[in-house]
């Protein structure tokens, strides 16, 4: 068993996520999540969906980029 190095848990069914040469080690969704998701730079939720990169800074959408300023940045529809 390995143990999730977010929430501690020593669980069977662990899964590892292999990203920017690093290995992680999680135990659900939520803690892979928690850990790995990036953080919007206007109003600090975790993007958890596509979310925008503009100049490399991760937004949540279009609208929290064009907020902080970044110009040319649209939703797909």
């Amino acid at each position: 068993m390995a143990r999730c190095e977010v929430c501690g848990n020593d669980y069977g069914m662990t899964f590892e996520v292999h990203a920017q040469g690093a290995v992680h080690v999680f135990d659900c969704f939520a803690c892979a999540i928690h850990r790995m998701a990036p953080i919007c730079e206007h109003c600090r939720v975790q993007v958890i969906g596509q979310g925008v990169e503009a100049d490399g800074k991760w937004y949540c959408s279009a609208h929290c980029a064009r907020s902080d300023g970044r110009v040319g940045i649209v939703d797909r529809v």
